[in-house]
């Protein structure tokens, strides 16, 4: 795994260094721009042999700067507040309602933007991601079983990092899109229980995002 995030690291800064020269010779390059951006969040966690279907809506918020190369192609760097987990309903004999795991990240996705048309563009890169803390909550049909606990995030990996990709639809003032982040960190520690190693939760992010930017 540590090969794969270094060498599609290498291959981004090929990717930028190549960009900036390009931006340095052109003059008539277009100008920054800056914004703010929000939307949803439908996020679970995945291992390598089984997917986590229990999807986590929630939210991500942030900032954005588009630096123009060319017409054609941007660097995007994002400053997002985005919370991600998963979510698990159940009825049993005992009790029926919906637990939820919730991680609460700053990330940082650093995104290649290639404008196919004047309003329709894809993009793609890396992202970067600090836990900021994380709990579970549960919340049960007559309330019994309700609780919330939240964790020090001691308790998790405190980085995360992936691979971002998606499209977008950009007017004069505003743009929409979707965009799903594959996470390439295990969200859990490992940890001992006598001789026994074992990794909780042992899973990775998933998530898809939607949202609407407003240049400013």
């Amino acid at each position: 795994m540590k090969k794969k995030i270094q060498l599609f690291a290498a291959l981004f800064l090929t990717i930028g260094a190549t960009c900036t020269v390009a931006h340095a010779q052109s003059n008539d390059a277009p100008k920054a721009e800056f914004g703010i951006k929000g939307g949803a969040n439908f996020s679970n966690m995945y291992t390598e042999d089984v997917d986590d279907n229990n999807v986590l809506t929630s939210f991500n918020a942030g900032l954005f700067v588009m630096l123009p190369i060319t017409d054609f192609l941007a660097i995007q760097p994002e400053f997002l507040y985005s919370r991600k987990g998963s979510e698990l309903t159940y009825d049993n004999v005992i009790a029926n309602g919906t637990a939820k795991f919730k991680l609460n990240y700053l990330e940082v996705p650093i995104l290649l933007k290639a404008n196919l048309t004047p309003n329709f563009n894809i993009h793609a890169g890396p992202y970067f991601a600090y836990l900021i803390d994380a709990q579970t909550t549960n919340e049960t049909e007559g309330g019994t079983f309700d609780f919330e606990d939240n964790f020090d995030n001691d308790d998790f990996n405190k980085f995360d990092a992936g691979v971002a990709v998606g499209f977008g639809f950009d007017f004069e003032s505003i743009g929409i899109g979707a965009r799903y982040n594959y996470g390439l960190t295990t969200v859990g520690k490992e940890r001992s229980f006598g001789a026994t190693d074992y990794t909780f939760p042992d899973g990775k992010n998933s998530n898809i995002s939607v949202y609407v930017a407003l240049k400013l």
